[in-house]
């Protein structure tokens, strides 16, 4: 009688052991699947405030140009045709900078794109090898409890 006591209360513990992995391996999943969605979040919100300071530049630049064309247009011909030539070169500029600091910024994004892939990457491993000993765990605990129901049986 005391052995099937023994045995029950052992049953008892490994359930309540299983019980209590898989409550953590569901913590672990929702622990993940809330960084997931607070990582894509912030990705967002950062392309959002870039587009908005590239546009904001965008802006100021324009009417920068706009400003120092008015300024010419009240000159003198060969003077409209000197500062022509210095607004071009200005513009060619401004666009070489302009496409760097977009090329910079693309590049940016994609090295934060990549780091998310290999962060993702990294708890999908931690993930699976979690599920590999809650399987492995659990395979044990199948195990013994076969064993204590032959122990049992024999008793």
């Amino acid at each position: 009688m005391e052995e099937k006591t023994i045995i029950q209360a052992v049953l008892q513990a490994l359930e309540q052991h299983s019980d209590k992995i898989s409550s953590k391996m569901q913590e672990m999943e929702q622990r993940l699947h809330h960084e997931m969605q607070t990582m894509e979040q912030r990705l967002h919100h950062e392309m959002q405030t870039m587009e908005q300071r590239l546009r904001s530049e965008m802006q100021e630049m324009g009417q920068q140009l706009r400003n120092e064309m008015q300024e010419m247009g009240q000159q003198l011909r060969s003077e409209m045709q000197e500062m022509g030539q210095q607004l071009r070169a200005e513009i060619h500029a401004v666009e070489t900078r302009l496409e760097a600091k977009i090329d910079s910024l693309r590049e940016e994004m994609q090295q934060m794109n990549r780091q998310l892939n290999e962060r993702i990457d990294h708890l999908e491993e931690e993930l699976t090898d979690t599920q590999a000993s809650v399987e492995v765990l659990t395979t044990k605990v199948l195990h013994h409890d076969r064993k204590l129901r032959q122990l049992t049986k024999q008793a």
